[in-house]
């Protein structure tokens, strides 16, 4: 009843032509990924040269801002959700999408710390629309069959504009002219602009259309994931398990600074390495989650892969030479297939457990778990990595990691049995093919 294939039939095509996805649909949605992803990094990749030299704030108050900005995410998480739900995932999506693009127009003449504070709160409330809209429309627009497939496609074309948009921002930087920074913001809103138009123009999903006609105005009958304990511990202890990033992103990075010889300019290829596969190998990695249970298998995966770099990365304490860095890039790339393995599973985990007449809501209370899974892990990974017992805090990291994967097997199927109790069936419907210039208008009234 709740199988789920993520293989589009057919496909057959040479390594790199399935770098390109196989569907328009698919093709649209990973362009979007791409043109998201360039305007933010292009910004971000200067971020902490705008916010201190032009904003002029200290590196504390910058702290605290962006801390303040990730509490105002928690808590509009889950209110957005139900908005999105109520007014349409497409519709909230491409409004969010142009709020971006004030807030980015806005920074330039942002001169202090309030200013700064009171943009980034705005900026979270469209962030947390966005980020529940975007997922809703994806599983709400694709066939159940091509869901985990597409999101893989559009990670990598994610990364794709990332890495283009740190190019730019880097070119940016390389003017050393604190004008050119200022203005960076403005051409990531150009980018905003574009990708809202973009948006704009994807075929409408079927919630848009129900909302369109007035139906999806009446509240879904059945309890709401407030209610769903499961859910709620699925994406928690998938909060836990996407803390590889802090791995990956903090706690290696200053492993390899401040305890082991390696040289510093070793961080650009472990970085570089993960770039590249994260381009190339979703598409591939992705192709093995046909269900549940091979969800839950990309779990254990991901898991191994994640104790097996703490592993290793905590053995080059006491190594010298070629030997530390070799161990160092094979303890980054550990953590990079943790992370290309828990993606698989995640798309899985939102595809089928989350209600089909609450997309949104279901995002909400995900963003809120998963932050509740993964916020303290900074703190807590980087003191248990370099102050705590010589190292051996590696081993606690890799316990924390061990115990959310035995948490994780229940939960889901404590999800899974909600799921056959409350959720209304949802369709097998394969995609039509999209006639040509035809798209669903926006209708903001």
């Amino acid at each position: 009843m709740h199988q789920v294939t993520t293989t589009f039939p057919g496909d057959q095509r040479g390594f790199f032509r399935r770098l390109v996805p196989p569907t328009p649909l698919s093709r649209r949605l990973a362009t979007q990924s791409m043109l998201f992803a360039t305007g933010e990094s292009t910004f971000m990749t200067g971020s902490a040269v705008f916010l201190t030299l032009v904003v002029g704030m200290s590196a504390g108050k910058v702290g605290i801002a962006l801390t303040i900005m990730g509490v105002a995410e928690f808590l509009f998480a889950y209110p957005a959700g139900r908005v999105v739900d109520r007014f349409g995932p497409k519709r909230i999506w491409a409004l969010s999408t142009l709020g971006r693009a004030g807030v980015f127009c806005a920074l330039p003449f942002v001169t202090g710390f309030q200013e700064y504070v009171a943009v980034a709160i705005v900026f979270a409330l469209f962030g947390s629309l966005g980020a529940s809209s975007h997922q809703a429309y994806v599983l709400d627009v694709l066939p159940r069959g091509e869901r985990v497939e597409t999101q893989a496609y559009m990670y990598s074309w994610l990364n794709v504009g990332h890495t283009l948009g740190a190019m730019l921002g880097g070119f940016a930087l390389a003017t050393d002219s604190l004008t050119v920074i200022r203005w960076t913001p403005i051409f990531a809103a150009a980018m905003m602009l574009a990708n809202a138009f973009w948006v704009s123009r994807l075929p409408a999903a079927p919630h848009d259309l129900r909302v369109a006609s007035g139906e999806r105005r009446v509240k879904p009958i059945g309890p709401g994931p407030i209610r769903n304990v499961g859910w709620i511990l699925t994406t928690f202890f998938m909060g836990v398990l996407w803390t590889n990033q802090v791995l990956l992103q903090i706690v290696i990075p200053l492993w390899l600074v401040e305890a082991t010889d390696a040289p510093h300019v070793l961080l650009a290829w472990l970085f570089g390495t993960n770039t590249v596969l994260c381009i190339f190998l979703p598409a591939y990695t992705s192709k093995g989650v046909r269900n549940l249970g091979d969800a839950l298998r990309y779990t254990y995966i991901s898991s191994a892969f994640f104790i097996a770099s703490c592993l290793v990365t905590m053995v080059t304490h006491s190594t010298v030479g070629l030997i530390t860095v070799l161990l160092v890039w094979l303890g980054h790339l550990t953590v990079t297939g943790a992370e290309l393995a828990i993606s698989g599973a995640s798309w899985s985990f939102e595809a089928e457990l989350s209600d089909p007449a609450r997309r949104g809501e279901y995002q909400g209370v995900q963003e809120v778990s998963s932050a509740l899974g993964f916020q303290w892990a900074p703190a807590l990974y980087t003191w248990l990595a370099l102050s705590w017992a010589g190292g051996l805090g590696w081993l606690v990291i890799a316990g924390i990691v061990v115990l959310a994967t035995l948490g994780l097997v229940p939960s889901v199927r404590m999800a899974e049995r909600f799921r056959d109790r409350h959720f209304p069936p949802e369709p097998e419907s394969e995609p039509e093919p999209e006639p040509a210039g035809m798209h669903a208008p926006l209708d903001f009234s």
